[in-house]
C-alpha cells in the first residue's frame, strides 16, 4: 500500500513573518497564524518573463527569479504538522500560498 499525501493547490495571498536572518517564522493564512515548526527549505526557480512581457525596461530589476519556501507549520504545540509551499514572483513583495499538504 502506498501512502499519498493530501495536497491542496491554491494561489492565495498570505502574510509571512521572517526572522532577522530572513527565515520564515510564521505564516498568516485565512486569519490564523501558523508557526514554523521545522527548518524551512528555500529555493529559486526561473520565470519565462518573455512569454508574458514583450519588453523589459532597463533597470527593471530581477525579472526571472521566483522565490519559494517550503515550511512545516502548526497552529499550536498539539496540532498536526502541515506543509505550506510559498511563492513570490519577480518584483513582487506579496507572498502566495501555492499549496498545502498534510
Amino acid at each position: 500500500m502506498t501512502a499519498v499525501a493530501n495536497e491542496t493547490t491554491l494561489d492565495v495571498d498570505v502574510e509571512v513573518r521572517f526572522t532577522p536572518a530572513g527565515t520564515p517564522l510564521a505564516v498568516r493564512h485565512e486569519g490564523r497564524i501558523w508557526a514554523v515548526a521545522a527548518d524551512p527549505v528555500h529555493w529559486f526557480a526561473r520565470d519565462a518573463w518573455w512569454d508574458t512581457r514583450l519588453t523589459a525596461a532597463v533597470g527593471s530589476g530581477d525579472l526571472v527569479s521566483i522565490e519559494f519556501w517550503q515550511v512545516q507549520v502548526r497552529l499550536g504545540s498539539n496540532s498536526a504538522l502541515r506543509t505550506f509551499t510559498l511563492r513570490r514572483v519577480p518584483l513582487s513583495t506579496q507572498w502566495l500560498m501555492e499549496s498545502i499538504s498534510d
